[in-house]
């Protein structure tokens, strides 16, 4: 249990605030309501860039780095196809240097042609590390685009091309700076030794003169139903033959989320999982082999993945996935199979509430998702889950039809 308070300020900014009394830390984190699904398909890529220009320093503050090292903190940000959050974890006396930082990059933002530039050199080497000079770095790009016809899910977070980051300009990151940089687009999540009182006082003191407005209410277009199987093969210098395989399946927010969650969790999450078990350890097909699910908010894909040995060809690859597949849905998954997975997602669950900025950072997950409560009730909602879920749940999206797969096979 994650006890919390929510306060929201006139300007539209929510504030979590998690009192943990047991640590001299506090990690104090911001996540904004704008990820690369709010891009472009003509300029995609923009959303992880502007993470990194979110660093280049304001007026007052014209080193973020620094002045975060000076108080004894750290700090980092990510981004993905949904969120963009930025933390700070540092001693408890200094909290109100967080909120000074935030709020100062929040509107006083410095952008030069040369930072410009230069993070746009970090950025597209980025890509080239990731996505282009190793093996595989290439796969969500075909993945995501063969399974999204509509939807922005349809591209990385770090961008389909490397040309739509080298001609951003300045004028397209002012804008979406504009946009989506503003109180009523963000949450901030607290957690660790402070007094709630003067959290308020310090959030009100820094954030609630911030009259910015920007975008808020955002609508994405609805990803049609897949009605046919879709097949990508590259033929590539990649060190052993694999499979990746999509299914689409329901939003973070949906009631049969938890259910395709542990679907995925019984096919391919540890040693002990069916696929790992069957076709890597007992028949040898594959020398890897795991299944997950993306987590996003609007409906997202659950997961195939797995190399397989040289002696063994893309249809028995292929046929041995399906018939672990066919299996889940034709019989009822054994009740001990299916609590052994409950019991290590809460096991997962429980760990994450001990770290600070894990709790900051659910809480405002949660948060984005309707209502932070939300994190107290996931034990219940898996525990609420039964072999008859799961069962209907596999046949609604264990279907060849709803199935989007690549292959990369040694040249």
């Amino acid at each position: 249990m994650i006890n919390f308070e929510r306060y929201t300020l006139d300007n539209g900014l929510v504030v979590l605030m998690n009192m943990d009394k047991t640590t001299p830390l506090v990690a104090f984190n911001i996540m904004y309501n704008v990820g690369s699904k709010n891009e472009e398909e003509s300029k995609t890529g923009l959303a992880h860039l502007f993470e990194h220009l979110m660093f280049s320093g304001t007026k007052l503050v014209p080193d973020f780095d620094s002045r975060t090292q000076i108080v004894g903190g750290e700090n980092n940000a990510f981004t993905n196809a949904d969120i963009t959050s930025f933390y700070i974890t540092l001693p408890a006396q200094n909290i109100e240097t967080a909120f000074w930082l935030e709020s100062d990059r929040m509107v006083n933002l410095v952008l030069s042609e040369e930072k410009f530039e230069n993070e746009k050199r970090v950025v597209i080497e980025e890509f080239k590390e990731t996505s282009i000079n190793v093996p595989y770095g290439d796969m969500w790009h075909h993945l995501a685009e063969l399974s999204y016809t509509k939807h922005p899910y349809k591209w990385p977070t770090i961008g389909k091309k490397i040309e739509h980051i080298q001609n951003f300009t300045l004028d397209d990151i002012f804008k979406y700076y504009n946009d989506y940089y503003h109180p009523q687009n963000a949450i901030i999540s607290i957690s660790g030794n402070f007094d709630k009182e003067n959290a308020i006082a310090l959030a009100e003191k820094w954030f609630g003169r911030i009259t910015k407005n920007g975008k808020s209410d955002f609508l994405f277009p609805k990803e049609p139903k897949q009605l046919e199987p879709k097949t990508t093969i590259i033929k590539d210098n990649v060190p052993a033959n694999a499979i990746y395989m999509a299914f689409h399946m329901n939003g973070r927010s949906d009631e049969n989320y938890y259910s395709q969650d542990l679907i995925s969790d019984i096919l391919g999450r540890g040693r002990s999982s069916r696929l790992y078990h069957n076709l890597v350890k007992e028949q040898e097909i594959f020398t890897d082999l795991y299944a997950y699910v993306t987590g996003n908010i609007d409906p997202g894909l659950l997961i195939v993945g797995g190399n397989f040995s040289d002696k063994t060809d893309q249809k028995l690859a292929v046929e041995s996935i399906q018939k672990e597949l066919d299996s889940m849905k034709s019989e009822l998954v054994d009740k001990y199979e299916l609590k052994k997975q409950i019991n290590k997602i809460e096991n997962q669950m429980a760990f994450s509430e001990i770290g600070i900025l894990n709790k900051a950072i659910n809480l405002a997950q949660y948060e984005l998702l309707g209502d932070a409560n939300l994190i107290n009730k996931q034990e219940e909602l898996y525990e609420e889950v039964t072999p008859e879920d799961i069962l209907r749940e596999s046949n609604e999206i264990l279907q060849e039809n709803n199935c989007s797969k690549v292959l990369y096979l040694k040249d």
